[in-house]
């Protein structure tokens, strides 16, 4: 962003933090990358609005975000430096990161493949469970607040809605907090936000990596958000399948499955918090990294979270017309309950069936007896007990007695109801202890003192040492029964492997043997080589043996056989210097000498080859000139024209005949030569001969 004409750059806030540039600007403030005079590091520093810190409720906003991200102090979250206030505008120091938000990698890249998305997913999980274990709810998980740094480190950024569980609702009723793409439904509707609020958002984003659209889309806000409250996200295996790209990104069914509980419209059939997310989604991609995407149904079941049952009001039972009770004068009327339309109600009337489905309850029976009967005993006072013939002792001894006994009673009834209700409620279960960080032997030794049994697995972690915990399931400080058996994932450490040997095979074997140690195959460049054939592999970027992580990107160059030379066309040249250049292109000189009349002497006469290419260590052929052949004129004075002439010729040369003589008879005798006899001259040279 152009930081021009932003008048806060190059100012420094309370001394000490100087503003470089400008960075983002948001709907509450602008962010700016600056330098920390003290500490002499990269800040970045969140500065509200100026038209805005004169408002309370905005003001509240930016010092909650402060205050809550504060409390945090996690790998996956953007940490809080400071906090201050510089002419009236409030600011907040921050972690400063280098690289790009998840919102652009979904808009290059999506749909994600699942081990992909599972990989980003998990950080973001993990900052989720920090913040939920601290009582923190970030209110506002979208990919525009998941930054990427240039390592890869996935960090959880933005807490400008969140609040801590319990604290006073700041937010108007009617209106949406949030962004509306990712809003829980009990947002919309009523409900106050807790984890399962961020769980039901970052489930949102989940979707979204895996199919690369929103599962909710409308004109405005409000569509969107009622569509949120109506309307079930479907899984994203069906939306690739709609989109036409099922084939190309296999998403298993408990991947699925996870999606799915957490973006739950009902809260109570959601994942509970970022903690049982993040066990979630481990186990997700264990199974995913095990079974290679095949579908797995029981841990799919498992990942769903139980539905919840909603129980009306319980059925009350009336009393039955038949039981025992003292003799009454009059009907009085009772209680009736009578379940109609599914649900039970009560009616203080005499009864009578309201309906012809209603079955009424007959009243209590009543036994008139006449004062002349004499089995009749009326009861003297109202200590009389109602059944005669059971005859209590009066005697205060007794009566003590009695009374200990009661009280005996009462104490053991309370004690045992007690003991059961404590046994039901609270003593059968017992809590998972906390074993991060533990070896198994010690893992094991927590669990028994707490009456759990464990059963083990294991996994690769980058974060924790091998042979140590990594998790549980159930997670720890979760309730269970007593003798239950907790699943302990033990670390196998770092996932390395060893870096297969692929130099001097071909392109395909080296690209098998990256395959097959889990490597990917990286750039493949191609260079010459004098020594190896096409196609094979001359170097790897990494060594072999060297232990590296899964899916280690190697780059290979390949032999594209000898490098072509052209042949530079010398003839005419001088031999030395023909020589010379031809080795120096790497060619093989070979140089033989001839008698040449038309060359000069040290220069090439031939050259084979003289066009075309070829490679390093060819030969080439030179026919250097030694300059033409000398021959000595001969003394022909006194022989007959005939064998003078023929004398010349023989060696070579060419031969002019004059008549040198003014006799009147012709001797047919030479009488020299031109040049002169002893003369040396190139063979083909023209000679005069005189004759007399």
């Amino acid at each position: 962003m152009n930081s021009t004409y932003d008048p806060l750059v190059g100012q420094v806030l309370d001394e000490r933090y100087e503003i470089v540039a400008k960075v983002a600007r948001g709907g509450m403030a602008t962010v700016y990358r600056a330098r920390d005079l003290r500490l002499s590091r990269v800040v970045a520093v969140k500065v509200m609005r100026s038209d805005l810190g004169e408002d309370d409720e905005f003001a509240a906003k930016f010092d909650r975000e402060a205050r809550s991200a504060a409390v945090l102090s996690h790998p996956n979250v953007v940490s809080i430096f400071d906090q201050g206030s510089s002419q009236a505008q409030p600011y907040i120091v921050m972690e400063f990161i280098e690289g790009e938000t998840l919102r652009r990698v979904i808009s290059r890249e999506a749909p994600l493949p699942p081990e992909h998305a599972l990989d980003i997913f998990e950080q973001v999980a993990a900052a989720l469970a920090a913040a939920h274990e601290a009582g923190v709810v970030h209110r506002d998980i979208k990919p525009e607040n998941v930054m990427i740094t240039d390592r890869g480190q996935i960090k959880v950024a933005d807490f400008g809605l969140a609040r801590q569980v319990g604290s006073p609702q700041m937010t108007a009723t009617g209106v949406l907090v949030g962004t509306a793409s990712y809003l829980p439904p009990e947002l919309v509707t009523h409900s106050r936000p807790d984890g399962r609020s961020d769980v039901y958002s970052a489930g949102v984003v989940l979707f979204e990596m895996l199919t690369g659209k929103k599962p909710h889309t409308g004109e405005n806000n409000y569509q969107i958000a009622y569509r949120h409250v109506n309307v079930d996200i479907e899984k994203p295996s069906e939306r690739l399948a709609e989109l036409g790209l099922a084939a190309d990104w296999p998403i298993p069914d408990y991947v699925d499955a996870l999606v799915l509980g957490c973006v739950a419209r009902d809260p109570r059939a959601r994942i509970s918090d970022g903690r049982e997310l993040l066990n979630a989604v481990r186990r997700a991609r264990l199974e995913l990294a095990r079974g290679g995407g095949r579908d797995n149904p029981g841990l799919a079941a498992a990942l769903l979270p139980d539905s919840p049952v909603d129980d009306d009001t319980a059925p009350v039972y009336p009393r039955t017309a038949d039981r025992p009770r003292p003799a009454v004068s009059g009907r009085t009327p009772e209680t009736v309950v009578v379940r109609r339309g599914g649900q039970w109600r009560a009616s203080s009337t005499s009864p009578v069936a309201t309906s012809p489905s209603e079955t009424p309850v007959p009243p209590p029976a009543v036994h008139p007896v006449s004062p002349s009967s004499p089995t009749t005993r009326h009861p003297r006072s109202h200590r009389t007990p109602v059944f005669p013939q059971l005859q209590i002792s009066h005697d205060p001894v007794h009566r003590r007695r009695r009374t200990v006994l009661l009280l005996a009673l009462i104490v053991l009834l309370t004690a045992g109801l007690g003991f059961g209700s404590w046994w039901v409620t609270s003593g059968r279960f017992t809590t998972v202890p906390p074993m991060s960080a533990m070896n198994e032997n010690t893992a094991r030794e927590a669990a028994e003192a707490n009456a759990l049994k464990i059963a083990t697995t294991s996994a690769y972690s980058e974060t924790v040492d091998k042979g140590q915990v990594i998790g549980t399931d159930p997670d720890t400080g979760e309730r269970v029964l007593r003798g239950s058996t907790l699943t302990v994932t033990i670390s196998l450490g770092k996932e390395r492997y060893p870096m297969p040997d692929v130099v001097g095979k071909t392109l395909d074997e080296a690209k098998t043997a990256l395959t097959d140690g889990r490597m990917a195959v990286g750039e493949v460049k191609e260079a010459y080589d004098e020594d190896e054939p096409v196609g094979q592999v001359l170097k790897a970027s990494e060594e072999a043996g060297a232990q590296l992580k899964k899916g280690t990107a190697i780059d290979l160059t390949v032999s594209k056989g000898p490098e072509p030379i052209r042949f530079p066309d010398l003839v005419g040249a001088k031999t030395n210097d023909a020589k010379k250049q031809l080795t120096g292109l790497g060619f093989a000189v070979k140089v033989t000498e001839e008698h040449s009349a038309d060359v000069e002497k040290g220069r090439v006469i031939r050259q084979d080859p003289k066009s075309g290419t070829g490679k390093r260590g060819d030969s080439v052929s030179l026919v250097s000139s030694l300059g033409p052949e000398m021959v000595e004129i001969p003394e022909v004075r006194m022989k007959s024209t005939a064998d003078a002439k023929k004398a010349l010729e023989d060696l070579d040369l060419k031969v002019t005949v004059v008549q040198d003589s003014d006799f009147p008879i012709p001797l047919d005798l030479a009488s020299g030569t031109d040049p002169a006899a002893g003369t040396s001259v190139a063979v083909g040279s023209t000679v005069t001969l005189y004759v007399v």
